[in-house]
């Protein structure tokens, strides 16, 4: 599946819908207001949330909470690397993902057990303010999607 979102689209309290590739809305993305830290619902169209972002301040290196029907489903984290940026996303089991490549140019993968699972990348769109996110069915859309906008937060952190 391959959907389409926003590049540096935080404004204090943004908000914003991702897209499939035909341009149909489907999901929406809430950035909570008045809040410490980023705080994000993440949403279907009909409202229902279906993951809550936390970025977790406490810690040394950049980190968010994924939050799934109020319990911690995934952990974010940046890690320190000499010539490349690296996040891992913990979830539940041996299912981690990687995730490597060119985060200021919204070129990077994510990788599960030494396979590409997703893909993020400025070329799948001719649009220059948007990338696209390609996963591999039977891929958990919902963290790939929540893991790419916690990327975005923290490679193009808010200039106000």
């Amino acid at each position: 599946m391959r959907y389409l979102m926003k590049e540096r689209f935080w404004g204090f309290g943004d908000d914003f819908a991702i897209k499939d590739a035909d341009g149909n809305d489907v999901y929406f993305v809430d950035g909570k207001v008045f809040s410490l830290g980023d705080k994000l619902s993440f949403q279907d169209m009909q409202g229902n949330e279906l993951a809550f972002i936390s970025q977790k301040l406490l810690s040394l290196k950049k980190r968010y909470e994924i939050y799934r029907e109020g319990s911690l489903f995934a952990e974010v984290e940046k890690e320190w690397t000499l010539f490349k940026d690296k996040f891992t996303v913990d979830v539940p089991g041996p299912n981690d993902y990687t995730v490597t490549g060119s985060f200021f140019e919204h070129e990077f993968n994510f990788v599960r057990q030494g396979a590409v699972v997703a893909q993020v990348s400025k070329r799948y769109f001719n649009f220059t303010d948007s990338y696209g996110v390609d996963i591999v069915s039977g891929e958990d859309d919902i963290v790939i999607l929540a893991t790419a906008v916690v990327i975005d937060l923290v490679c193009h952190p808010d200039k106000e």
